[in-house]
């Protein structure tokens, strides 16, 4: 147990005096080389960790955070880059975010979590090679008790798990997107059903009124026709229905009998030669 701690001890001891190595090197980059470094093929993977961007150990105290982002941010700003300014404005940016990642209390817990968590999945990965080297019953040595290659799998693992975070955020936010353009479309068919309604109403509304107007205009003339007919059928020579009637030719009157009194013709006397 003791030979295994003070052989993480070394292989941590050996990648920390690495790092450092990194660090001086790196730290007297120029502006021109910050930009290409921020920049160059792969960088959006790389730049998911901000220790990487900034060039710092995970442990490092946020006053020398802050100290380190004043120095990048000032070589990479694009008023001390006019020949590249562009580039130099997409840098600035990448530090700026990185920064911002550290300087939230909350998010760099969360980026120091990355660093255990790949840490111990190494060291799974190690001991699990041991088990399979030993059940073949071949000697338990591995790449990874080099210091360097022990490091440089720390390394991967860190990159692999920034990597996992930001698929799994974008595919939030897509779902997300997805999600708000749902309800958007069900908000702006939720509205047309409402106009729609309201339109419908309105019309309905009008044509009403016109139909009542219609049906009093009915009304109406129904009653002056009948009125009409009441008074023609009251004039002379006009029927009860209204209907106009020729007068016809009076009726003769029967003549009435005379009464005659008895009259006796007088005799016809023969007469005398």
């Amino acid at each position: 147990m003791a030979n295994s701690s003070s052989s993480e001890e070394q292989r941590f001891n050996a990648f920390y005096s690495e790092v450092k190595q990194i660090e001086k090197r790196d730290s007297v980059l120029t502006s021109e080389q910050q930009i290409e470094r921020l920049l160059r093929p792969g960088a959006t993977y790389f730049n998911l960790n901000p220790f990487e961007v900034l060039q710092l150990e995970p442990d490092t105290p946020i006053e020398q955070i802050k100290k380190k982002y004043r120095s990048l941010s000032i070589l990479v700003h694009p008023d001390k880059n006019q020949d590249d300014k562009d580039r130099a404005q997409q840098a600035f940016e990448v530090v700026n975010k990185a920064y911002k990642t550290l300087e939230n209390e909350l998010t760099r817990k969360r980026c120091l979590d990355v660093y255990e968590e790949a840490k111990d999945r190494t060291d799974m990965m190690i001991s699990e090679k041991r088990k399979k080297l030993r059940k073949e019953g071949k000697s338990d040595a591995i790449p990874e008790d080099d210091p360097g290659k022990y490091k440089h799998a720390v390394y991967v693992m860190v990159m692999k798990l920034f990597a996992d975070m930001e698929r799994r955020r974008q595919q939030l936010d897509l779902r997300d997107q997805e999600e708000r353009k749902r309800k958007r479309e069900q908000e702006i068919e939720e509205e047309e059903q409402r106009n729609y309604q309201k339109e419908w109403q309105k019309n309905f509304e009008e044509s009403r009124q016109n139909r009542v107007n219609s049906w009093q205009n009915f009304r109406a003339n129904a009653t002056s026709s009948s009125s009409s007919s009441s008074s023609s059928s009251s004039a002379p020579g006009s029927s009860s229905a209204g209907t106009l009637l020729m007068p016809t030719a009076a009726k003769p009157k029967k003549a009435k009998k005379a009464k005659y009194t008895s009259f006796n013709p007088p005799k016809i006397k023969p007469e005398t030669r």
